[in-house]
């Protein structure tokens, strides 16, 4: 019985552990998601401004061998 316990307390202090770990590596994890969404939302923004205010018109442009 008691070599029962003491491999019951053994799995658990693993499980234990084994929960912190990916405890953490779920919280780096989301701390990681959170600044890629925020650098993306920037990288969004920098496109949207350095767009032209009005569609360009091909008719406009110069062809490539000129």
């Amino acid at each position: 019985m008691e070599t029962r316990l003491a491999e019951i307390e053994t799995k658990l202090s693993f499980s234990e552990e084994l929960l912190e770990a990916l405890n953490s590596t779920v919280y780096r994890q989301q701390q990681q998601i959170d600044q890629l969404q925020q650098e993306l939302r920037a990288l969004r923004e920098q496109v949207r401004t350095a767009l032209p205010a009005e569609p360009l018109n091909l008719r406009d442009e110069t062809p490539p061998h000129y």
